[in-house]
């Protein structure tokens, strides 16, 4: 299964619903391209979502770091949430777990953007 993402508003935050796999490929592109628009379109704070993400390789890892610099770039700012344990690990092993600001609670996520 490739990657499946639902874009929503949460006040002045885009949460991005991720599910599926984000690997080489249509996963991490689809998401790249995502993350792109937004920052086009001017979205600012962003909260990845991923929750129902089942697998990222290293090339999803690379493409949440793209992401995280093309939006603090633009003078934003990118969180993550509802993590899984593999997610979690995979990003606790590669030492990126400190560089994104990661969060359990959706709203609580929501509000840390103020």
């Amino acid at each position: 299964m490739s990657v499946k993402l639902n874009t929503r508003q949460s006040g002045n935050v885009t949460v991005i619903d991720v599910s599926g796999r984000i690997t080489l490929g249509e996963g991490s592109s689809v998401l790249r391209d995502a993350m792109r628009e937004l920052v086009i379109g001017g979205h600012k704070n962003i909260l990845l979502n991923l929750g129902d993400v089942t697998y990222i390789d290293s090339s999803g890892i690379g493409e949440l770091v793209a992401g995280f610099t093309s939006v603090a770039n633009a003078g934003g700012a990118m969180k993550l949430l509802s993590l899984t344990k593999r997610v979690k690990d995979l990003l606790q092993i590669t030492k990126l777990y400190t560089v994104f600001d990661v969060h359990e609670d959706e709203a609580h996520a929501v509000q840390s953007f103020a």
